[in-house]
């Protein structure tokens, strides 16, 4: 007849071979309790001439087969990052044309100002860095990007940037 301390009697069993199905102390451990707890709720289904060891480890592999099937299936095809490599897209027409705006804009800015907005808009640089390799203060920096990103702004809502250059996009400062 099942009992929970019979159960309990067991643990040091079922714990070695929940190692050997995952490998993992963690993961055996959460093995262990599932099994205990599966047990306990399907006592009614244990019968009298069974061994209970026997009887665990089965529910045991059949809760591991049971998991490693359910990761396998959705962890593996349902996981965005395979399909989120695989996709590329190239930009649409509005985002080049927007971009040939901008590159016109940048030509047209003094070099103080098309040099701070390179290294902290496109190369990434923080304001510290910037200000390390411009040999300027912090707060001359971060003044001087915000008049540059004015002026950007400024010229790229001037009506002759509305239209490409004969539909020629240069991108050198975005390559840089």
């Amino acid at each position: 007849m099942f009992n929970n301390n019979a159960l309990i009697e067991e643990m040091p069993d079922l714990r070695r071979f929940a190692l050997r199905l995952t490998g993992s102390a963690c993961d055996a451990d959460d093995l262990l309790q599932a099994t205990i707890l599966r047990a306990i709720e399907k006592k009614h289904l244990f019968q009298a001439d069974t061994n209970l060891n026997r009887w665990a480890c089965k529910i045991m592999f059949n809760l591991f087969v049971s998991a490693y099937r359910r990761k396998s299936k959705f962890e593996t095809r349902y996981d965005p990052e395979l399909y989120l490599e695989k996709m590329t897209e190239d930009a649409s027409q509005e985002h080049i044309v927007e971009l040939g705006q901008v590159e016109r804009a940048m030509q047209k800015l003094s070099p103080e100002h098309r040099e701070i907005i390179v290294l902290i808009c496109v190369k990434g640089m923080r304001y510290q860095e910037a200000s390390e390799a411009l040999k300027l203060p912090v707060g001359t920096v971060r003044s001087r990007l915000s008049r540059a990103r004015e002026c950007l702004q400024a010229l790229r809502e001037q009506p002759d940037m509305q239209m490409p250059l004969n539909g020629a996009v240069e991108t050198n400062y975005l390559a840089a």
